[in-house]
């Protein structure tokens, strides 16, 4: 659908070109000379929230090296040349394959998914292989399928997190609801960091 779609519409199209040849490029490209920290953004917003933590780590834990993945092309297009990361790519579409063949070349330390950012393959590979893996600024509502009846699987991927970083205490309730009562921390929303560092500087 997407390559059909390609045809007519310019964002799935690179959507598409994007993802081309990409885990043989990140083969070619990853080394292993220092530790990864894999960051996962969807789009431009997420990443703002992303971009404290990189440039903390840039700052303070300068043994790490950053590959930093989109999921949408707005992100990937508008940051692709960030400076503070080694590596931007677009995210592979979340396939069994996909996801096994991404973490034995990127071989992350710790995974750090922002907001929305759940992908059922990626996160049980993370969890299988024992990668730290968090989520920042994330926020959660009653309607989302976390807390319907139908939602088994959809909880199944909360407990692939080391831990949660939630933007509020409305958050954690509803996970405690759940069963999901430890490694749950309410931290507020990174983009008011950066809000902060904008108008500061």
């Amino acid at each position: 659908l997407i390559g059909v779609a390609g045809a007519f519409n310019n964002k799935a199209r690179l959507f598409k070109e994007g993802r081309k040849g990409l885990l043989k490029r990140m083969a070619e490209q990853v080394d292993h000379s220092s530790p990864i920290i894999w960051f996962h953004c969807s789009s431009v917003g997420e990443f703002e929230q992303a971009r404290p933590l990189i440039e903390w780590y840039k700052e303070n834990r300068k043994e790490y090296r950053i590959l930093l993945t989109f999921f949408s092309p707005s992100g990937y297009e508008m940051r692709k040349n960030y400076p503070l990361a080694d590596w931007i790519y677009y995210m592979p579409l979340d396939t069994v394959s996909n996801a096994k063949a991404f973490l034995d070349i990127v071989q992350p330390q710790k995974a750090i998914f922002i907001k929305y950012e759940f992908w059922y393959n990626f996160l049980t590979q993370l969890h299988r292989r024992n990668i730290p893996t968090y989520i920042v600024s994330a926020i959660f509502r009653p309607d989302q399928p976390f807390f319907k009846p139908y939602g088994k699987l959809f909880r199944e991927m909360l407990k692939s997190f080391s831990n949660l970083f939630v933007q509020d205490s409305h958050s954690k309730e509803l996970l405690e609801g759940i069963g999901i009562t430890e490694n749950v921390t309410i931290c507020g929303d990174t983009r008011f960091d950066r809000v902060n560092q904008i108008t500061a500087a």
